[in-house]
Formats: structure tokens, C-alpha cells, sequence
């Protein structure tokens, strides 16, 4: 059995890469299927819809025809059904029955002259080819050139002798003229009355003409079909073919069935055979992908019959889809959800409209609920969802279906559930369309940030309990990219455990103080939080206060930065915004620890920390009673870090604008607080002047501003 044919049973999160990477061979050592073109079977062997008998029955009734007088019979079906496999499987019993048979395919062809033309030289060049009818071909040829002018003569075919001149021909045919209709139709009956097989041609594919050229071949079958030993065998769809025959009043069906003498309609493929072909299909379409992505068995089933099982109709639809699925799978590889993908490239396949419109409807699919705040939804999300859904015409629910399966951020619209934002890390790391970045590389195969972040962080994250390979990892990312990569692996925090917590916390911690600083939007996250949140749900995943005690004293002494240490002492503690995650007793000891640790820092130290502002602020306002007053060095490289960490840029965003204005600050009533005197801190900034970094940007031409009584009184001010 296939791999993707146990998906109704496999459990959840199973590897679809480990099913094919040995696929199942059966009976026959042959492997099940593989990627084939849209192109109609000619053997038996390849018979996957059980039609050989049918073909083999259909044989035998048409060689018990009285073909006296000239047969017409019609092999019927739409579109896609297989009426060109079938003809040849019931060609190759009529052959065998050691009878000739004459193919012409009119799909060649335009404009009544040629379709007249190709059809009798075609008929004539085939019949000379066969032993004992060589001179049928001749009259038949004869025949035709009666039917049409001399524009074919320079483009007579090879059955002709080289060394004859086209004046002959043009003689001959003149001489033909002459003899009229009558008198070339009599020859050629009597010579196919002494025939003692019939003769079968075979005309395929005539619903694929325009509607002039359908009838041009009626007219045609017309004209030639009561000679004698002549089985017409036509393929088509018959409500394309009644369509065109039909004019002023008189139904097409009714013409047809005056040139048709016997019609049998293509065998309707069971539902359990094509379910099969699809099966195999896909597995051939995935048997050399090397990573198809990840796959929810639970969510296959429903996929499968809601939305991918109504669009297709036959073989061919099966081979268009599976030839799909292959070239953007290994397109993709791996980075979206493979149920996903199926279900999408069904609709890309057979509902292109609609696939057209995703791309203008994503808010609509992935915009969780509560997206925008407490307001309520903006109107146009339901409506993309409403005009997607329109553009499913009788497929409506199959669009319908898609939604509550792939895209539950946008099910409320269909009044389903709501869903919050606290689902699209989940949905992200499941590589769910549900999510907008997976969504969008879907579409545009271009991996935003978020995404690429989050690659990265599937990386990291199966690294993080080896704290040495977890770091080395990191530090090879680039700079600007890595405070995504961090924020990416909350993804993971319903997998947080015991052994991830020490390696991961002292990791991101001592990166924390190389993280640079990033031009951010009115509402995103600052670096330290960022990774503060990552720190706190790891340790939280120890869920015992002792436990988490005991974790943190392990922590401290790695953690190379005071104000990495003070981030982990906060965030387990009850200061501002810590989470009480140890004992009363626990933090505070760990917060005395820690101030003492600052006030006995060396000045190298304290300059290489990159918030020392914050941190020494902290150990000044903090320290209880019986703590020793922090001093603030007279060290112009503290000065000068003290600077650097109160600058900061307040963003101005007007109203009804995207543009963000930055007006830099310093954080001077502070600094003032820390020296104690304005006038400390001037001498502070005059030592500093006189030996000045190569780096000082404006920080002195700010200091000087507050030094001179300038003070900003609102975001606008200069």
C-alpha cells in the first residue's frame, strides 16, 4: 500500500519523508506509480481504470456489424474521461482480429479545404501501406481529388514517386474532374466489396475543434460513410459536438443521431478506483522529493474529501494535479506544510480564479481575531473572504471548506470560530498557511524575515541543550537577524523542558549585550524584552520555585554582563515586572547579591556594560538602607557609557501618517540623580572632552543643549 494511502490511520507528526524514502513495491517488483504526462494510454499493462474488458467486449460487438453498407459507431464521454485509452485498447482486439485500421486525428487540421483534403490522402497513404490494399488507396485517392482543388498538389505526400511531374498529376486530375463523383464513388464500393475484413477509421479528438470544423467532419463522415466494409469509429463528448451540429431549431442531438448508428457511453470510473489513482499519484508525485514538508494525518482525511476530492473529475485531472504537486513541492521543500500544499495546488490547478484571488485576500485569511485590538474587524477582511468564496461558483463549498481547514484565522467570517493571536506560533511552527509569512512564501516563494528568523530558529532549537553548538550556532548568524531568530523560538515554548532551560538562559543572556539596537515601529518589542520573554518561559518551564532557585544560582556566575544577570533576577522575582517565579526570601537575596556585585565592579567593567545607566539607577534607587551608597566612578570611559546608554530617540508618529520621526534625548534628570550635582556631571563631561572617543557622535552637542537650560517640553519640541 502506499504511503499516502495509510494517511487515514498514521498519527500525527509522523515523517512523510521517512514513508518514501523506501517505498512500497508491489506484486511484480514494478514501483506504483510515477509523475507521467497527459497522454492516453496505449497497452493494456497501463490499464489502472479495470477498462480492458469493456474495451475488449466493445471490439467484438463492432466486428458483429453488418458493415455492408457502411457503419458509423461513437465512443462517447466527456473531457478527460479516457475515450482515447479506451479506443486503443479496443484497437489493439480489433487488430488482433486481423483487422485494418485507419487512424486520422482532424485536431491537425483547419478550414474545410485541408480537413478534405488530409482526410482522403491520409486514408489513401495508410491503405497502400497495407498488403492487398493498395489499390483501394489509389481509388480513394482518386475519390477525394474530386472533392478538392489543386492547392495540395505541391504538398503531395511520400507515397507518391519522387520522379513524377507535377504536370501529370495536374493532367490526371483534370481527367478525374471529368469523370465526375458518380462514377469515382462506384469504384471505389465495388473494390471494397471484395474485402473480407471491414476496414476501421478511427477519428479522435473531434471535440476539441471549433464549432465550423466539428461540423466539417459530420459533413465528411457523411460523404464517405455507406461504402462498403468502412467502420467509422468516432471519439467525442456529446454535448460539445450536439452543441455545434445544432442550428435553426433543429437539434443537434437529432442530426447526430441520423449519422450515429450504434453510441455507447464511456464506463463511469468508480469512486474507489479513481480515489486510488489520486492516492498513487501523489505518491509518485513525492516519491523523489526529499523533504515534502510536515504532515498532519488528522487533518488529511478532511482535506482530502471537503476540497481536493470535489475538483477532480478523471484521469486527467489526476495526472495535471500530480505533476503539479511534484514541481512545487520539491519547489517549496519542506517549508510549507504538505497538507497545505496539496490542498492549495488543487485549487491553483482547477479553480485558478480563485487562486488568483488569494493573493489579494490574506489579510482576510490569516488575520486572527482580536488582530486589531478591542475595535472590531475592519469590514474588507469578511469581504475578501466573501468575494473568495464567490469565486468557487458551484465549488462554493469546497472554498468554504478550505478555509475552516487550512485558515482558521479567517473561519469567523464564515461564522466559525474565532481564533487568537496566541495560535500563530504554533501555526508557524507547524508551517501552516493559517500563518500570513507561510502563506506569503507560498505564494510568492520568497521568505520573508519572520520566516527566515524562524528557519534559523529550527536550527538553534535542536541545538539548545548543547549550550557550546546552541551558542556557535547563534553567533554566526548575522548581527541583525538574530534578535528575530530569538523571538522565533517562543514558537517552541509548549516544548520547553528541564534540559533546555541552563544552556538556553545562559546563551541568550550573554548575547543579550551584543544585540545592536534596531530602528523599531511605534509598537515592537525593545531587544531586552524580546529576549526577556524567551528567558522567562524557559525558566518557567521548571515550574517548582525551588527548582527554579536552583536553576538561577547555576545561571548567575555564567552570565557575563551585570545587566544580563539583573534581567534574570528581575524577571524570576517580584521588582517591576517580574513574574514571582522563586520565594520572597530567594529574590531578595539574589537582588542584594547583585547590587554588591556593581558597587565592586572594576571601572572596565562598568564601561563595557551596555546599559549601565539602567543598571546603576537600579542599584541606587533599590539598595535597602543598610546597603553602602553607589558611587559613580570619576572614570571618563563610565562617562562616556553613561552617555551613550541615556541617549535614546523618542519616535514621533503624526496622525494618519506611516512615517516615524526620531528625535534624540538624553536621559539627563537621571544622570543628575546618579552624580548627584548637575555640576558633577558637567566636570564629568569637560574631562571627558578633553581625551574624547573615536565614536562620540552627538552626544556632546546634546549634553551641551542640557547643559545651557534646555529641556524638551513635548515630542514636537527641538
Amino acid at each position: 500500500m502506499n504511503w499516502i494511502r495509510t494517511m487515514f490511520s498514521r498519527k500525527k507528526g509522523d515523517s512523510v519523508v521517512q514513508k518514501i524514502e523506501n517505498p512500497p513495491v508491489p506484486e511484480g517488483g514494478q514501483k506504483t506509480a510515477k509523475i507521467t504526462a497527459d497522454n492516453p494510454i496505449t497497452s493494456s499493462e497501463e490499464d489502472a481504470l479495470g477498462r480492458l474488458k469493456p474495451a475488449s467486449s466493445f471490439a467484438e460487438q463492432v466486428l458483429t456489424l453488418d458493415s455492408s453498407e457502411g457503419v458509423v459507431v461513437g465512443v462517447l464521454g466527456p473531457w478527460g474521461s479516457g475515450k482515447t485509452s479506451f479506443v486503443n485498447l479496443s484497437q489493439s482486439f480489433l487488430k488482433e482480429s486481423g483487422v485494418t485500421v485507419l487512424e486520422f486525428n482532424p485536431w491537425m487540421f483547419s478550414g474545410a479545404d485541408q480537413l478534405v483534403q488530409s482526410f482522403f490522402i491520409e486514408l489513401s497513404a495508410q491503405l497502400k501501406l497495407r498488403p492487398g490494399l493498395s489499390e483501394i488507396g489509389e481509388l480513394i485517392e482518386d475519390y477525394g481529388d474530386t472533392f478538392s482543388g489543386l492547392g495540395w498538389l505541391p504538398l503531395v505526400g511520400p507515397w507518391i514517386e519522387r520522379g513524377r511531374v507535377v504536370t501529370d498529376l495536374v493532367a490526371k486530375a483534370l481527367q478525374r474532374k471529368k469523370e465526375g463523383v458518380k462514377s469515382s464513388q462506384n469504384r471505389v464500393r465495388q473494390s471494397l466489396k471484395k474485402i473480407d475484413k471491414p476496414i476501421v477509421v478511427i477519428l479522435d479528438d473531434i471535440d476539441r475543434l471549433s464549432t465550423q470544423e466539428i461540423r466539417d467532419v459530420f459533413k465528411l463522415v457523411r460523404l464517405t460513410a455507406n461504402f462498403p466494409n468502412i467502420i467509422y469509429l468516432l471519439a467525442f463528448d456529446r454535448y460539445r459536438v450536439e452543441q455545434a451540429l445544432g442550428e435553426q431549431g433543429i437539434p443537434g442531438r437529432d442530426y447526430l443521431e441520423k449519422i450515429l448508428q450504434i453510441a455507447i457511453d464511456l464506463p463511469a470510473v468508480p469512486e474507489h478506483v479513481l480515489n486510488t489513482q489520486i492516492f498513487n499519484a501523489i505518491n509518485g508525485a513525492l516519491a523523489d522529493v526529499e523533504n515534502p514538508g510536515n504532515f498532519d494525518s488528522d487533518l488529511w482525511p478532511d482535506v482530502f474529501m471537503e476540497v481536493i476530492r470535489p475538483l477532480i473529475r478523471n484521469m486527467r485531472d489526476v495526472r495535471r494535479y500530480a505533476a503539479a504537486i511534484h514541481g512545487t513541492a520539491r519547489d517549496i521543500g519542506g517549508q510549507v506544510a504538505l497538507v497545505d500544499v496539496l490542498a492549495l495546488e488543487a485549487v491553483r490547478v482547477f479553480l485558478p480564479d480563485v487562486f488568483h484571488s488569494l493573493h489579494t485576500s490574506v489579510d482576510g485569511l490569516t488575520t486572527t481575531s482580536g488582530g486589531y485590538g478591542y475595535r472590531e474587524d475592519p469590514p474588507e477582511l469578511k469581504n475578501q473572504i466573501d468575494n473568495l468564496v464567490a469565486k468557487g461558483g458551484e465549488h462554493e463549498e469546497s472554498i468554504r471548506n478550505l478555509i475552516r481547514r487550512l485558515f482558521p484565522g479567517g473561519e469567523r467570517h464564515l461564522g466559525g470560530s474565532h481564533y487568537g493571536g496566541d495560535w500563530t506560533n504554533r501555526w508557524l511552527k507547524e508551517r501552516r498557511v493559517a500563518h500570513v509569512e507561510v502563506l506569503r512564501y507560498y505564494l510568492e516563494r520568497v521568505a520573508g524575515e519572520k520566516l527566515q528568523a524562524f528557519s534559523d530558529a529550527e536550527i538553534a532549537w535542536s541545538l539548545i541543550t548543547y549550550k557550546a553548538e546552541f551558542e556557535t550556532y547563534l553567533k554566526l548568524l548575522p548581527l541583525d537577524r538574530l534578535q528575530d531568530v530569538i523571538s522565533s523560538l517562543e514558537a517552541y515554548e509548549d516544548d520547553f523542558a528541564d534540559q533546555h532551560v541552563i544552556p538556553g538562559t545562559v546563551v541568550l543572556l550573554n548575547l543579550l549585550p551584543q544585540l545592536p539596537d534596531r530602528q523599531r515601529g511605534m509598537f515592537d518589542l525593545d531587544t531586552r524584552l524580546v529576549v526577556g520573554r524567551v528567558v522567562y518561559r524557559l525558566v518557567r518551564a521548571l515550574k517548582e520555585p525551588e527548582a527554579i532557585e536552583a536553576a538561577v544560582k547555576e545561571i548567575l556566575p555564567q552570565i557575563k554582563s551585570l545587566s544580563s544577570r539583573q534581567e534574570l533576577i528581575t524577571d524570576v522575582g517580584y521588582q517591576g515586572s517580574g513574574h514571582k517565579l522563586v520565594s520572597e526570601e530567594a529574590a531578595k537575596a539574589f537582588e542584594v547579591e547583585w547590587r554588591a556585585q556593581v558597587r565592586s565592579a572594576s571601572p572596565e567593567e562598568l564601561a563595557s556594560e551596555t546599559d549601565l545607566l539602567r543598571t546603576m539607577l537600579l542599584v541606587k534607587r533599590e539598595a535597602d538602607p543598610d546597603e553602602p551608597d553607589l558611587m559613580v566612578p570619576d572614570n571618563t570611559d563610565i562617562t562616556y557609557a553613561l552617555l551613550k546608554s541615556a541617549r535614546s530617540d523618542v519616535r514621533i508618529q503624526s496622525m494618519g501618517s506611516r512615517a516615524v520621526r526620531l528625535k534624540p534625548r538624553l536621559a539627563w534628570d537621571i544622570l543628575i540623580d546618579l552624580y548627584g550635582d548637575e555640576n558633577v556631571l558637567r566636570d564629568r563631561i569637560d574631562q571627558l572632552k578633553a581625551s574624547p572617543p573615536d565614536e562620540i557622535g552627538d552626544l556632546f552637542e546634546l549634553a551641551d543643549k542640557y547643559l545651557s537650560g534646555w529641556r524638551p517640553k513635548d515630542f514636537g519640541d527641538e
